[in-house]
């Protein structure tokens, strides 16, 4: 009761202030003397500065001081825009009411110069906002548009308020300025299709409801805790109905009666308007969430969009909820009730055992009536014509009364045949259950009295009359000098093009604006003489007929009974199958469009069903089946029919049960009884995985990018790799490739190789995997892989790029490619392969993306000739198979052109067989393979140190080699000559003596355990022309055996210098002495560290050639690749 105290105190203090000021500003008694005024620019530029800044309670007492000392009348304009611009930045009530009395001040002084332009300002920035420009902008910026326009009205609108209670905005002489208000709000509100405009009604209704509406808070039901018991009654009876019962006095009040009920009136209207679209909206919300559910099981996820378009519906709904509850709460009435959030069940088990409306749905097995939500909106989202159609077009002006009873009549009619039909069926369904044999002899021998007794029910149905006013409509201007009936032809003329919505929807439009009796018998006619090979427009001129016929039912209604005559007409003809198929078909179509639109009667379709299903055989049986496919589902998951249409379901399914049908009809049944109501299964279960491993996952799968890989990276090495469970998590993620984007495999091949350097096994084991999954899909062979061959074909190429692997193991996969699965690896033209079909053009595909990945590292050297005799197989293979689709020899001409640009392409398979046996030849001879086999060994044994000494300097270098360093692997067809033909020439003899003779020059003493001085006089201090002189007289450096007398003696040369010249002396010295012998130790071991260099320096490539030779040499053995075309 305080609460309620202080209430009523607050109101009589602000109708008391209002009545202060309206008769105030009634007197208009203001005498001002002008010679006092000042009249200067600079006050008068503060005074018009200070109003737009606000004209709340801080500038009040300045501005009305302002306001009494200056004159003003020269720039009531500027005053009058800088008030409205003030206004605009009042907050409280206290900057409103100050504003209000500046306004009143200025109203005082100026009543004809400023008020009536000043009240015109306020309308315009009151007015509601252009329909058309906001249709023009997206929904981001409409909704920004909405929110700045609401804040901007905000504090006018109050202030406006309180302008028309102290009599300042009125609407006659001694009126007050409701009517003002409430014309405002209404345009504010009617042209609001979004209701961005409610909180403008919020916050009237918060300060101005009891003024304006004569609203009071109603009595409260508390009861008393002073209360004597038997005397509620009475106090209940006595008692007011407001809380304010003596505030006012009618004659006390600011705004007349009638406003206070019309606007009341208005508001409650509204409220209504609103509370009808919450209710519209929570439904949608929930049919949403059920979709949302449904995709969720059927998928396992809910896609993006869904989610999005979900967020912002509930956004809206919320909003929408909270300004409904606003404005019960300011208008005292009460929230509408809202549907339950329990939905019906959709799951039909046809049969005793239904399912209940209070069981749990599992909506995983059926969905709801449509498929997709695509197809709900064909079938449900009906334009109205009335929001682009005159009313007085459609002749709906004032019969709401008489439709309404026309209404009622049809859907009592309806509902009485609907039992009618549910009690034949339950009895007929109750006889085959006792005894099924008599019932189809039964059956069979009535359908023709059935028949006829349903046909002049058909005549009963009632069938609603056209409405009377709208029989001769007015055309209009621009239809009428062209002629109704040209413009009708040209619209029939049309529809067969109109195979979309929006077409569609604007032909209905266009034929509402032709609407007459003559036009709607000739759409009648059109419409039912569909072409039948046309069945495309069956949906699309149901959609018409549904549009047209809310306010034309006669077009529905005798479009019905021409399909359902025809309908009947087939069903006499029934023995005329294959002339007649079409039209059946077209028959049936039409009839499940229609009734998807609500336009055919349920319970004529179900009697079309229960007629086919009487005589279940021949064409019944298609009938039904396309009856079940077209309208079935919807029959059977509408809240009408779903009890009678279950009912036949089970009955169909009993009969097809007990009678023969072939392997045709059999199906055709299944796929429609399936169809429209799918068998149920249970939801996808979802696969448990740990948290540590939905981890990995996300950061490969979701966050691994270009920019955030070295994250990944740091976050994958900060797990436990000495776990076992980490371990193999990581191996699954890194060995699947296609799970990833495609254009991310190259991220995962980088991320393994800087995981290499701190888990190398980790990196092994990866490399392993992926070969065995290439092996596993050349095994294999299955389709369904396909697109995880070529992730896995790729991520190889990635890895070798990334060091990971070397040549060896990509040229193996191409050679392996070509030829696994083919007898003795040989592929031969158009012969079949149970791996690898000559249709079959997968293995193609697969060395195109490898070679594409790899195959410009493969451009000098070695690995250049391996590169280029797989090419020349390559082309041998593709030749082996059949013409090659379009996409495939694109792709193949592309990647060959990528590689090599210049490379001869061979047209026929005789070209590619000879060129392919001259590559072999060529290899063996230079091998020296042709005859022989010992070379290949012997080529084994010397290459086998190199080939060592090649792997020690490749983990020597680590990760600064180029890729040309990598250690090339042998091609098994690929063979280079052997080591003795292959030595170096006499120009690369003597630069090698060059370059040696400088590395021994500037090496240290200690690099050889030689006598310093013997090192010193052999290295380099020899003369030019002595060197020569010994070379003629035959000698090799130091000295060589001479044997004149028999004893073995060793020539030395001593030099000597006589002034700038040398000299040298020829000296023999005995082989066994000390000198000699030590003298030739050192030349040995001098010849074998230049051995050594020699093959490190000049024989790089013949490191790799050993095993070469020795895998020719085996491949020759087993005769695996040697083709020879004679022809």
């Amino acid at each position: 009761m305080d609460s309620a105290l202080l209430r009523v105190d607050e109101e009589k203090a602000r109708h008391a202030k209002r009545v202060k000021l309206r008769e105030l500003n009634a007197a208009m008694d203001i005498q001002v003397e002008l010679s006092r005024l000042d009249s200067t620019l600079k006050r008068h530029t503060g005074l018009i500065k200070r109003m737009r800044q606000s004209l709340g309670a801080d500038h009040r007492d300045q501005i009305l001081k302002d306001i009494d000392s200056l004159s003003l009348e020269k720039y009531i304009d500027e005053i009058a825009g800088a008030a409205l611009e003030g206004i605009m930045r009042c907050k409280t009530e206290k900057d409103i009411w100050s504003a209000v009395e500046v306004i009143s001040a200025l109203h005082r002084r100026f009543p004809a110069a400023f008020t009536p332009s000043f009240i015109s300002s306020l309308s315009t920035a009151l007015a509601a906002p252009s329909r058309a420009a906001l249709s023009a902008l997206p929904p981001e910026q409409r909704e920004k548009e909405d929110s700045a326009r609401v804040s901007r009205q905000r504090p006018l609108l109050r202030v406006c308020s309180e302008l028309a209670l102290v009599g300042i905005i009125t609407d006659g002489q001694r009126r007050s300025g409701g009517e003002w208000i409430m014309k405002v709000l209404r345009e504010l509100l009617s042209n609001d299709p979004t209701l961005s405009s409610l909180p403008l009604l919020s916050i009237f209704l918060k300060s101005y409801s009891r003024p304006y509406l004569g609203l009071t808070p109603p009595q409260s039901k508390q009861i008393s805790a002073e209360t004597e018991p038997g005397t509620l009654s009475s106090t209940t009876t006595n008692a007011t109905r407001g809380e304010f019962p003596t505030l006012l006095h009618e004659d006390e009040e600011l705004v007349e009666q009638e406003i206070r009920d019309r606007f009341k009136r208005m508001c409650e209207g509204y409220f209504d308007s609103v509370s009808k679209k919450l209710t519209i909206e929570h439904k949608r919300l929930q049919d949403q969430d059920r979709r949302n559910h449904e995709a969720y099981i059927r998928s396992g996820e809910i896609f993006e969009d869904r989610q999005q378009a979900y967020e912002k519906m509930t956004k809206g709904y919320e909003k929408l909820l909270a300004s409904c509850q606003t404005l019960s709460e300011l208008m005292y009435l009460p929230m509408p009730s809202l549907p339950t959030a329990s939905q019906k069940s959709d799951s039909i088990q046809i049969g005793g055992n239904a399912v209940s409306g209070d069981e749990e749905d599992p909506l995983a097995n059926s969905g709801g009536k449509w498929e997709d939500e695509e197809e709900r909106r064909f079938f449900e989202d009906i334009q109205d014509l009335k929001d682009f159609v005159p009313k007085s077009v459609l002749g709906i002006e004032s019969d709401e009364k008489e439709d309404q009873e026309i209404a009622e009549e049809r859907e009592k009619v309806e509902k009485e045949k609907a039992d009618a039909e549910a009690k034949k069926l339950e009895e007929e369904l109750e006889g085959l259950k006792l005894d099924s044999d008599r019932v189809n002899g039964r059956n069979d021998g009535t359908t023709e009295v059935e028949m006829r007794e349903e046909e002049p029910d058909g005549t009963i149905t009632p069938t609603p009359t056209s409405p009377t006013k709208a029989s001769s409509p007015p055309l209009s201007p621009q239809l009428a000098p062209q002629g109704p009936s040209q413009l009708l032809t040209a619209l029939l003329a049309r529809l067969p093009d109109a195979t979309n919505r929006t077409m569609i929807d604007q032909a209905a439009i266009d034929f509402a604006f032709l609407n007459s009796k003559a036009a709607r018998k000739r759409l009648i006619k059109f419409l039912g003489a569909v072409p039948k090979n046309r069945t495309d427009l069956l949906p699309h001129y149901a959609r018409f007929v549904a549009t047209l016929n809310r306010y034309m039912p006669d077009i529905g209604a005798e479009l019905v009974a021409l399909l359902d005559e025809e309908f009947r007409y087939l069903q006499r003809k029934k023995n005329v199958v294959k002339e007649l198929a079409e039209v059946r078909l077209k028959n049936i179509l039409y009839l499940s469009s229609l009734t998807k639109f609500r336009v055919v009667p349920s319970h004529l379709v179900l009697h079309m069903f229960k007629v086919c299903l009487d005589d279940f055989s021949g064409t019944n049986v298609e009938n039904i089946s396309i009856l079940l496919e077209g309208c079935g589902r919807f029959l059977l998951r509408s809240d009408e029919t779903r009890e009678r249409f279950g009912t036949m379901l089970e009955l169909m399914r009993r009969k097809q049960s007990m009678q023969h049908f072939d392997q045709r009809q059999i199906l055709l049944l299944e796929n429609a009884y399936y169809q429209c109501n799918p068998p149920e299964r249970t939801p996808r279960q979802l696969k448990e995985r740990t948290p540590l491993e939905l981890f990995i996952r996300h950061l490969i799968y979701d966050v691994l990018a270009k920019k955030t890989i070295d994250k990944v990276l740091k976050l994958l090495r900060k797990l436990d790799w000495d776990d076992p469970i980490v371990q193999r998590a990581l191996h699954k993620v890194f060995t699947k490739p296609w799970k990833i984007k495609y254009s991310n495999v190259n991220l995962l091949a980088m991320l393994t190789y800087d995981l290499q350097r701190y888990h190398p096994a980790f990196a092994i084991s990866v490399v392993d995997q992926v070969l065995e999954d290439i092996r596993r899909g050349l095994e294999q062979n299955v389709y369904s892989t396909n697109q995880r061959r070529v992730a896995t074909i790729k991520y190889l190429g990635e890895l070798y790029i990334y060091r990971l692997l070397g040549s060896i193991l990509v040229f193996d996969t191409l050679w392996s490619l070509v030829t696994f699965g083919h007898p003795e690896g040989h592929p031969l033209p158009r012969q079949p392969c149970p791996l690898d079909m000559p249709n079959d053009f997968f293995r193609i595909r697969l060395v195109c993306v490898l070679l594409d990945t790899v195959g410009m590292c493969f451009d000098r050297g070695t690995q250049k000739r391996k590169l280029d005799n797989f090419l020349v197989f390559f082309q041998y293979y593709v030749l082996c198979k059949e013409d090659l689709p379009m996409d495939v020899d694109f792709m193949l001409s592309d990647s060959i052109e990528a590689i090599r640009p210049k490379m001869t392409m061979y047209k026929t398979i005789e070209e590619a067989a000879v060129a392919v046996d001259d590559m072999f030849n060529a290899a063996l001879q230079n091998a020296g393979l042709s005859t022989g086999e010992d070379s290949g060994e012997d080529s084994d044994e010397e290459g086998e140190r190199p080939q060592q000494q090649d792997e020690d300097d490749d983990d020597t270098t680590g990760q600064e080699s180029s890729n040309e360093d990598r250690t090339a692997s042998p091609d098994p067809v690929v063979v280079l000559s052997t080591q003795e033909h292959l030595g170096p020439s006499e120009e690369a003899e003597a630069e090698f003596e060059k370059e040696l003779a400088k590395i021994i020059t500037d090496s240290s003493a200690e690099s050889r355990k030689v006598d310093k001085k013997t090192a010193w006089w052999d290295s380099a201090v020899l003369a030019p022309n002595l060197r020569k002189k010994r070379a003629d007289e035959g000698d090799v450096d130091a000295g060589g055996d001479n044997k004149p007398d028999g004893d073995a003696v060793m020539q030395f040369t001593v030099i000597t210098k006589r002034g700038s010249k040398q000299q040298g002396r020829h000296l023999l010295v005995p082989a066994e002495s000390a000198l000699a012998v030590h003298t030739r130790s050192a030349q040995l071991q001098d010849k074998v560290e230049q051995q050594h260099l020699k093959r490190l320096v000049l024989d790089y490539e013949q490191r790799e050639e050993a095993e070469e030779m020795k895998a020719l040499e085996v491949r020759n053995r087993a005769g695996a690749i040697k083709i020879r075309y004679i022809g």
